[in-house]
């Protein structure tokens, strides 16, 4: 959670996002909250935006999976047409996936991944040391080895970025797995978000950069 500033009083805000939001939690930094979802909760409002050298970064971490399902529905995505169904939360051995698609191309299992970091304009995931993402990208591997087409869908909610690399500086162990399962057959689809105040929108498909820093 993060105190807020709200003009009239402090308040303590929920925020869903497990990273280390790098770079954007600073004193006194403009953000954007929402009322909950939920009645009863006990933080009654979750941090969506925070403005950072007049830029809005989204680090709401639901974000990625709504707007996945969202472009599915609008035939957005060309990735995601020729699926007829979409259920989230699809249940696969011990863990839940992300989304599930199936139609007469077949199946198709997403894991989808929010990106709030950010250096020169290479837009970097993750922003701190993740074994679950290690542990999805080892999820998507088995999938794709047993035939299923499998994809990781990272949406970058930030206007600054030209392209996308894992994050080998931060979680070699997720990079080094990112560049397997690229290799096992696992598509990456890195996507900037146009973010305003008023909502966020699909911007394009970001060139992906496989280096070593």
């Amino acid at each position: 959670m993060v105190e807020v500033d709200t003009g009239k009083d402090r308040i303590w805000v929920h925020t869903n996002n497990s990273g280390s939001m790098m770079g954007l939690l600073k004193p006194g930094a403009e953000v954007l909250i929402s009322p909950a979802q939920r009645r009863g909760r006990r933080l009654p409002y979750t941090l969506e935006l925070i403005k950072v050298d007049g830029l809005w970064v989204g680090v709401n971490t639901s974000v990625p999976n709504r707007f996945l399902k969202c472009a599915w529905q609008s035939g957005l995505m060309r990735e995601t047409t020729g699926y007829s169904t979409f259920k989230s939360e699809k249940k696969y051995g011990q863990s839940r996936m992300d989304a599930f698609l199936h139609g007469p191309l077949g199946t198709l299992w997403i894991e989808s991944k929010n990106v709030t970091l950010v250096e020169g304009d290479v837009a970097y995931f993750p922003d701190a040391v993740t074994v679950r993402g290690q542990k999805h990208l080892s999820e998507l591997m088995t999938l794709a080895s047993q035939g299923h087409r499998t994809a990781c869908f990272y949406l970058i909610q930030r206007a600054d970025a030209h392209c996308f690399a894992p994050a080998d500086f931060i979680d070699p162990s997720f990079a080094e797995l990112f560049r397997q399962a690229q290799q096992t057959g696992v598509e990456m689809w890195p996507y900037k978000a146009v973010i305003s105040t008023k909502g966020i929108g699909l911007g394009p498909r970001l060139p992906l950069l496989n280096f070593h820093r």
